[in-house]
């Protein structure tokens, strides 16, 4: 089965920096037809594969997760955390546009850094996957707008 629109695909991924360092890599599974699950770029270029075909590209922090919102980051004092505030934790709280997740970036002294952008925005990437495995989307999923199961979205 080739991919195409209303598709559930599984992909094994890779994303590097554009000398090459990982940054993240795993086997997701996303609905392709538009429904904002991957890159617009990757997911063009994943038109009409099938089970085993790869591709690769460069993408730009804008095409890929967006730039840095500064807006996004910020310093609060750690008197205002309960006890066992840690690195790498992470946080609900108000962002500029509703609620957010915060992650914990920095603890230094008596303030707290948080961060509520994407770990790898801002970055330009390099994105490489191979197609495990393609079938037809369900009408739930497509309902959804997401895959559901393995690699997916559970509810």
């Amino acid at each position: 089965m080739h991919i195409t629109q209303d598709t559930a695909v599984t992909l094994d991924y890779r994303i590097t920096d554009l000398q090459g360092k990982p940054l993240d890599a795993g086997t997701t599974a996303y609905l392709h037809g538009g429904y904002d699950n991957l890159f617009a770029q990757a997911e063009a270029a994943l038109e009409g594969k099938t089970v085993g075909d790869k591709v690769a590209l460069a993408l730009s922090a804008a095409e890929a997760f967006g730039a840095r919102d500064e807006a996004l980051a910020r310093s609060i004092p750690k008197s205002e955390f309960p006890p066992g505030v840690k690195v790498g934790g992470q946080l609900q709280g108000a962002g500029p546009n509703g609620p957010v997740v915060y992650r914990v970036v920095k603890i230094k002294g008596p303030e707290v850094l948080l961060d509520a952008n994407h770990p790898l925005a801002g970055q330009d990437i390099r994105f490489a996957a191979t197609v495990k495995a393609v079938r037809a989307a369900t009408a739930e999923e497509i309902a959804h707008g997401h895959v559901h199961g393995a690699h997916g979205h559970h509810h």
